[in-house]
């Protein structure tokens, strides 16, 4: 039976989530009316990409906020975070210039950094045994949620979108009626992110209201651990080197595809299939609601089943997706719209739910959180040199799309494969019994 308190607070965390997918896409989603407004080359592009919560900005704050979360507490980061994302998003809406605008994504990715692992830490803390698989699914459910609403967002406040003009009378009451038609359309973008800004106002009173993990109070009872400590202790204990190297390649190569397509899905649409920026949204909404069902699924299923069932095929539906879009005419809508639905199905059994499971799991207390944090700055960082690395090859027009495109089949490939290889057992043992089992009494 489902225990209430850690549905609640796993819905309260899991705003986190909503509010990392949505920075992604709120910039996906408005980069080519911020690209008008400011003159932006494809080079600007990666760098937002790479500064972004996307990559290299989560990725700093995550190596930051993962060892605060395991000194200070989970607590600690859920009362004081969202204030920092705040910030960044109050400094998009105002950007003017081009650095405003990427010191704004760059703020904001810290931030998201900083929150992932106390989040996903405190989510399978607080779970039960039986539950701790479907808690980390609905964390992952809201990671597609926010994605979904914000691009449909993105599409009616869009230039002829549907609420157009309620953008349109803002933008000519702040900006004065003579301004230009590019600033008053990237006004679109400023609003999408002002709706983050209250989401994230109301994820901070829900969170600053929790209760500390217990797993963390009884382990810091028991031994004041300095972060130094933790960190030495992370990186010679053998356990947990082996660990973080066999999360750290699956989750790198499958989010090396993941980051690129958060990011880039719209503009790839537009570029290769030689569509509109309102039918790109759509077809992106589109595979974030088929993200959300499949999700939704399996937190039905993911602590009753073999974990590695349900692995294998969010990899080999991936892996269809690009080789179908890879050998069939890409500029088709028929195409696109199943390639996209394909990459929404395994975004909804994807890597990522395993590896905030595993990640969670695999780790003592003490440096639980530490661990997922430097996971996550190595994923993040090496995806930040991934996006740069996609605009390079990507081209103005496309034309590098078919190499990426095998590259990205090589590279799901290899997440496959090893995460089938070493894939751990976990499913129905509490985190104490995990914890013994791996590294005994020692820690």
């Amino acid at each position: 039976m489902a225990n209430n308190g850690s549905l609640k607070s796993t819905l309260a965390v899991s705003l986190n989530n909503y509010l990392d997918a949505g920075a992604i896409v709120a910039g996906a989603s408005g980069i080519t009316l911020w690209q008008n407004y400011l003159g932006l080359s494809e080079m600007h592009l990666g760098w937002l990409n790479a500064l972004s919560a996307n990559a290299l900005g989560a990725a700093i704050g995550a190596i930051i906020g993962g060892f605060l979360a395991d000194k200070f507490g989970r607590k600690f980061i859920f009362t004081y975070n969202l204030l920092v994302y705040m910030l960044g998003v109050l400094v998009i809406m105002l950007a003017f210039n081009f650095p405003m605008l990427l010191c704004g994504f760059l703020i904001t990715g810290i931030s998201v950094g900083i929150g992932v692992p106390a989040s996903w830490t405190y989510i399978s803390e607080s779970s039960e045994v039986h539950n701790r698989g479907r808690n980390i699914c609905i964390s992952q459910m809201s990671w597609g949620v926010g994605p979904m609403v914000i691009l449909l967002f993105g599409m009616f406040f869009a230039p002829d979108g549907y609420l157009y003009s309620i953008v349109e009378s803002l933008a000519h009451t702040v900006i004065g009626a003579d301004a230009a038609q590019t600033a008053v359309e990237v006004f679109s973008s400023r609003v999408v992110f002002f709706t983050l800004f209250v989401v994230a106002f109301i994820a901070w009173n829900l969170q600053r209201q929790l209760e500390e993990s217990t797993e963390f109070t009884a382990n810091k009872d028991k031994k004041q651990s300095g972060i130094v400590d933790n960190i030495k202790l992370l990186f010679t204990n053998r356990i947990a080197v082996k660990t973080v190297v066999y999360l750290a390649v699956i989750y790198l190569t499958w989010n090396l595809v993941a980051s690129v397509l958060g990011f880039f899905l719209p503009h790839i649409c537009e570029t290769i299939g030689k569509i509109s920026n309102e039918q790109a949204n759509w077809i992106a909404s589109t595979q974030w609601m088929a993200t959300v069902v499949i999700t939704l699924g399996v937190s039905l299923i993911i602590d009753k089943i073999s974990h590695k069932l349900i692995y294998a095929m969010g990899l080999i539906v991936a892996i269809s997706a690009w080789v179908l879009i890879v050998t069939a005419d890409a500029s088709s809508q028929v195409v696109l719209w199943t390639f996209a639905l394909l990459w929404g199905i395994q975004s909804g059994l994807s890597v990522q739910i395993f590896y905030a499971l595993w990640g969670s799991e695999l780790f003592p207390a003490k440096f639980r959180a530490g661990a997922q944090g430097l996971m996550f700055f190595v994923v993040r960082g090496l995806s930040a040199v991934g996006g740069l690395a996609f605009t390079n090859a990507y081209g103005a027009n496309g034309e590098g799309f078919t190499i990426i495109a095998w590259c990205m089949v090589a590279l799901l490939a290899i997440s496959l494969i090893v995460g089938l290889v070493y894939a751990p057992n976990t499913r129905g043992k509490s985190l104490a019994q995990i914890t013994k089992e791996r590294y005994g009494d020692e820690l």
